[in-house]
């Protein structure tokens, strides 16, 4: 969904120039392909046999995936790049998808978060394009659709779905840009990731937090440049939410919890204070770097920013791009960009 706002910053170069295929409804060269029920030779019924068939190698590998739902948990760790690309007709938009990947593990099982994701990255180089992922577990405990521990990984149209913890940015650099987000309770969530987050429609299922940012020291060697900067992005109620009179941007998982929004057009009933404390007994709120800046729509008619919150001014904002999140961005698919 592509929203016009009412004052633009950090306009990325070339966005204007480039755009995503027209369509992306066959495979390109040297994929390989991934159909629900195959029986050919040379095709795989399922992505995680795909996967495993990659080779071990530094190789640059793509797979391209035929319409329909895959039920399977996935883990992609190889030391080659890796590309996964479901088929579309509108490959820049995720309400064209066709390709779903659910898996409903949680928590309460005794996985740790990561264990719990349907599609867990832990490779570095992964470009992820058109495809709908999802935790079907629902409400009470963690469970998370993307479990991301890689370094220069995109998601690109895709859609995330879940209810609480349904993104896992953990660490290192990785952008979402054109994407649908859903969920309820701290449903961004990591502790040493470099994020950017561009163009995306986030949706909120019930009372909770975009986002729980996990920084836990202002150590410069270990997470100096840690963040979360959203830019662009749309936050609107997902269908039929449950209570909505306690939405907020985000609360603090630890105590030096860092996250940005800049032009967010806000629909759905968020707290005029925008952020929460951690809870009623431990509010860490000492320490952490909370900041807006141009957040309209009618979700949002009266701001009372908490007392521990920034409001950026359009110099400060304008800081807050692309490249000082994430560093180089060769790797970025620019075509995306919103």
């Amino acid at each position: 969904m592509r929203l016009l706002l009412p004052i633009l910053v950090l306009l990325p170069l070339g966005a204007l120039s480039l755009s995503p295929p027209s369509s992306r409804t066959a495979p390109p060269s040297g994929a390989k392909i991934v159909r629900v029920g195959t029986t050919t030779s040379g095709e795989f019924a399922t992505l995680g046999a795909a996967v495993a068939a990659l080779p071990s190698d530094s190789s640059s590998q793509t797979i391209f995936i035929y319409p329909g739902t895959y039920n399977e948990q996935v883990l992609i760790q190889r030391s080659g790049p890796v590309t996964l690309l479901g088929y579309t007709s509108n490959p820049g938009s995720y309400a064209a998808n066709q390709v779903n990947l659910v898996a409903s593990n949680a928590a309460s099982s005794g996985l740790s978060d990561d264990e719990t994701g349907t599609l867990r990255i832990h490779s570095n180089n992964v470009a992820i394009y058109n495809i709908n992922i999802k935790n079907s577990f629902g409400v009470g405990s963690q469970a998370i659709a993307l479990s991301n521990y890689g370094d220069k990984v995109g998601c690109y149209s895709c859609g995330l779905y879940g209810y609480q913890d349904t993104l896992l940015a953990e660490q290192d650099t990785q952008v979402y840009l054109q994407s649908y987000i859903e969920g309820a309770t701290d449903f961004i969530f990591g502790q040493t990731a470099q994020a950017y987050f561009e163009g995306n429609t986030i949706s909120m299922k019930a009372n909770g937090y975009v986002t729980a940012s996990g920084r836990d020291s202002n150590n410069s060697a270990i997470c100096a440049y840690t963040r979360y900067v959203f830019n662009r992005n749309t936050i609107q109620l997902a269908p039929n939410p449950g209570s909505t009179s306690a939405l907020y941007l985000g609360r603090p998982w630890r105590d030096y919890a860092r996250v940005v929004f800049l032009n967010t057009y806000v629909t759905a009933p968020l707290n005029k204070a925008l952020w929460s404390v951690w809870s009623s007994t431990a509010a860490q709120t000492d320490h952490v770097f909370f900041a807006d800046y141009n957040t309209t729509g009618p979700g949002i008619p009266t701001i009372s920013r908490a007392s521990f919150a920034t409001k950026l001014s359009a110099s400060q904002a304008a800081s807050y791009t692309l490249a000082s999140t994430i560093g180089t961005t060769s790797w970025v698919d620019k075509s995306y960009l919103f």
